[in-house]
């Protein structure tokens, strides 16, 4: 009987210190990981999200860079932490969709290791072309590419990364075969895009925009569903007459599974805050990203959007040949 009643009373306190515990969240600082290297896009993002998340739990969200393998080395951190509520992460299309089929043998399953946070924005890709090229728009380019498709080049990033499946889907939806170039990085695959050594590219808003209001670049689609307001003379693809021109990547938040809930909730609302921030808001539209609006920012949003993007990037990725051991 006494066993009984201690039973009973360790049960009582076990589920009284759970909502106590949710209570008092945040009571010290918590940790971003930003599974990627400082001064990308992602940490810009990331960082301005911490910093106002920071003012509205009340504790200090400290922004920690943890890169490799495509951003599963971060990703695992995260999977791995206590769930507490006090580390999370700052997804993307390639950490929690694109690497699910990018990588034979994936660190995580991207669908069932995390606890889905908020999406916080769309960051759409842009097709550019070399400064010379004779194509001024989508159709024209299709007919160049078309004529000259045994020697059209395009660079990316690296085998698998988001410029490289950006391409992929142009060029599925172009109905074409061309010809993949792989650099080491952005930066050398630009550099040799505006030296005219290749013929296009598929970046992201935020890097491409300067390259194209310094006439640098020829942009050619956006490859989104609506026009990016940082770039609101390049039509989308749809606006061109092509469909499945699309390809974007995108940043949510994810904590480890098993996180309770009362405390995800917290974060989450912290996180809706952050987005509906004028500060932060500017911040975001300065770098092309697209804050999502409120019925996509929900935790159960979130986690049947990760799943769709896993199906969806998986035909592409295939097609594409290539797989990351």
């Amino acid at each position: 009987m006494k066993k009984a009643m201690m039973a009973a009373a360790l049960a009582f306190g076990l589920v009284a210190a759970g909502p106590a515990a949710a209570q008092n969240f945040p009571n010290h600082p918590l940790t971003m990981v930003i599974p990627f290297a400082a001064g990308g896009p992602t940490d810009v993002l990331g960082r301005v999200m911490a910093q106002r998340m920071s003012e509205v739990l009340g504790q200090q969200v400290i922004v920690e860079n943890i890169g490799g393998a495509g951003g599963m080395t971060g990703g695992l951190r995260v999977k791995n932490a206590t769930p507490d509520g006090y580390t999370m992460l700052i997804g993307t299309v390639g950490t929690h969709a694109q690497n699910q089929t990018l990588y034979k043998k994936p660190a995580y399953n991207a669908a069932t290791d995390f606890a889905p946070v908020a999406l916080i924005a769309e960051v759409p890709i842009v097709l550019i072309a070399r400064p010379d090229m004779p194509a001024n728009n989508l159709k024209e380019f299709i007919a160049y590419a078309k004529a000259n498709e045994s020697k059209m080049q395009y660079g990316s990033a690296g085998a698998g990364s988001a410029t490289h499946l950006g391409c992929v889907v142009a060029d599925m939806a172009m109905g074409t075969k061309l010809i993949h170039v792989p650099y080491k990085g952005s930066a050398p695959a630009m550099g040799d895009l505006m030296g005219g050594r290749i013929d296009f590219f598929c970046e992201i808003v935020s890097t491409a925009k300067p390259l194209i209001d310094g006439g640098k670049v020829k942009p050619i689609a956006m490859m989104a569903k609506t026009r990016s307001p940082v770039l609101p003379n390049v039509p989308t693809g749809a606006e061109q007459g092509v469909a499945n021109f699309e390809a974007y990547t995108w940043n949510a938040i994810f904590m480890p599974k098993g996180v309770p809930a009362d405390v995800l909730k917290k974060v989450n609302e912290a996180a809706v805050a952050a987005m509906d921030s004028p500060a932060v808001k500017e911040k975001l539209q300065a770098i092309g990203a697209n804050i999502v609006p409120p019925n996509q920012r929900t935790p159960e949003y979130l986690g049947s959007f990760v799943e769709s993007e896993i199906k969806k990037w998986e035909a592409p990725i295939k097609a594409s040949g290539v797989q990351v051991d």
